[in-house]
């Protein structure tokens, strides 16, 4: 009986810790950026929140495009450059923000065109291998600064 006690509080402990990672990491908003049919490829921008240890993001996965990667932009010789990377690092206790001007996931060789205000699932995996799903909204790229400009116009 003792066994069965220890196998089963050593399975809820395993279940526990395996989980730790989307307890602690959490999607505060994000977006995908609608583009015309034309355009074979389009990124995703959003913002996680870490309230645990320092983990990375290593991989996304969606079934609307043949892949995603993670990129940041550089910098060479006054040329603005997309690079992939192996992951992103989530610092303890602090956020990701994937934006146009840096850090975001390309989704490569898109199945189909995505339509405004169509919802995106990604799976998010982690380097514990811990996976999290999210779903985000395709908008017009603009949709952001617009709303903004627009908030801004109307104090004056």
């Amino acid at each position: 009986m003792k066994q069965i006690f220890k196998h089963a509080f050593n399975f809820v402990l395993l279940s526990c810790t395996s989980f730790s990672v989307l307890a602690n990491v959490m999607l505060v908003d994000g977006y995908v950026r609608a583009m015309p049919a034309s355009v074979p490829n389009t990124a995703v921008y959003f913002t996680l929140m870490n309230h645990g240890p320092e983990v990375k993001l290593v991989a996304v996965e969606t079934d609307v495009a043949e892949e995603a990667q993670l990129h940041t932009l550089v910098e060479e010789e006054g040329v603005i450059k997309m690079r992939q990377l192996p992951y992103f690092t989530i610092a303890a206790h602090d956020n990701l923000a994937l934006a146009s001007s840096g850090n975001h996931v390309m989704l490569l060789g898109l199945k189909q065109p995505l339509q405004i205000d169509q919802k995106v699932d990604l799976t998010l995996t982690f380097d514990d291998g811990t996976e999290q799903a999210i779903t985000l909204t395709v908008t017009r790229q603009d949709a952001t600064k617009q709303d903004g400009e627009m908030d801004h116009h109307h104090h004056h």
